[in-house]
């Protein structure tokens, strides 16, 4: 029972956002550091866990509700944070240092703890708990991730079709950019391709996109005449953050992997070898095992506590958190991860 309270540890960073809006001044920056010096450090320094659960282990996680009650429990917690930081920061006089620090530390908390969380209740058959996790998308304005994710990324994953899968030797900033309009318009086809199966029209309750869209656009509405102008572009700056986060995720997840065609011309199917994983502890527990992508993909119906390690999986040398810090220094990143892909998959590129 102890050793399952190590995923309390995902609130480490909420926790940092708290201490941030207490004390202000240089605490605003508390939680970027945390997640981004003081994690990657921890994770250079505790050894790797590559042990994976028997299968009575495993068949009683899955029985015990605390994992589900886990992720839960991140909803009040995200949005208590947005509320209160918002309020904050439109009442009261702070200076540009401390508002740069908080919208920071609201964004990574809307990323890490929102829309971390709203990806593992996403792959949940429960209707609740897919609700859940589309109100933990609503503040990143990102709701249409639901629809691609699940859709899209999870059938064409490490292919050239597939937005959120970075092309070899191709830099964090311009993955940006192509994966976050690429997303945005392919969820919208798949909408649309969703609809025609259900021979619904465009304004039907069943399209989900126009549902976020009007979601979306009401609660930056509702934001902009309780808060103002200020506090408009604050939700929209931390929402940028949030899911420029989620996009550096995506970077990090699949870079330079690749399916090959079969004879049929149709792609292989998506086995352990098309995602990078690690097995970081530090990095593993904060993001409820997002780090063990590679059977993820493999079984995506998985919940994260069962999550297993394969050792044909392609190996990052750091945990996450480490690696997106990396990623931001396109040099550093080819010359570390370039000669870790696949032979065959950097022939079949080259």
């Amino acid at each position: 029972m102890m050793k399952d309270l190590k995923y309390m540890s995902a609130y480490s960073i909420p926790l940092m956002a708290i201490v941030g809006l207490s004390l202000k001044g240089g605490w605003s920056y508390a939680t970027p550091i945390f997640a981004f010096v003081v994690i990657p450090i921890l994770e250079l320094l505790l050894p790797l866990d590559t042990d994976n659960l028997d299968d009575e282990a495993r068949e009683s996680k899955l029985k015990n509700r605390l994992f589900d009650w886990l992720l839960y429990l991140n909803v009040p917690i995200v949005f208590g944070i947005l509320t209160f930081t918002l309020i904050d920061v439109t009442v009261n006089v702070h200076s540009t240092f401390e508002i740069i620090g908080l919208l920071f530390s609201t964004g990574i908390v809307l990323g890490s703890n929102g829309i971390n969380v709203a990806h593992e209740l996403g792959h949940r058959q429960n209707k609740a708990e897919q609700f859940l996790g589309k109100l933990l998308l609503l503040p990143s304005l990102y709701m249409h991730f639901f629809i691609e994710h699940n859709f899209g990324h999870h059938q064409m994953a490490a292919t050239k079709e597939d937005p959120a899968t970075a092309k070899y030797n191709q830099t964090v900033y311009a993955f940006w950019v192509t994966s976050v309009f690429r997303q945005y318009f392919s969820a919208w086809k798949i909408q649309k391709d969703l609809l025609q199966r259900s021979n619904a029209s465009f304004f039907s309750v069943k399209n989900d996109m126009l549902w976020y869209t009007v979601f979306q656009f009401l609660y930056l509405g509702s934001v902009f005449f309780f808060l103002g102008t200020f506090g408009l572009l604050f939700a929209i700056g931390v929402a940028i953050i949030s899911f420029l986060l989620l996009e550096t995720i995506n970077y990090i997840e699949h870079y330079g992997l690749l399916r090959m065609k079969t004879k049929s011309g149709r792609y292989e199917r998506v086995r352990e070898i098309h995602s990078w994983n690690s097995n970081h502890v530090m990095g593993r527990v904060v993001l409820y095992e997002l780090t063990r992508h590679s059977d993820h993909h493999y079984r995506a119906a998985k919940k994260y506590q069962v999550l297993d390690y394969h050792d044909v999986s392609p190996q990052m040398p750091f945990g996450y958190p480490t690696s997106m810090v990396m990623s931001l220094i396109p040099p550093l990143w080819f010359g570390v991860m370039n000669k870790r892909i696949p032979d065959e998959m950097r022939e079949a590129i080259l």
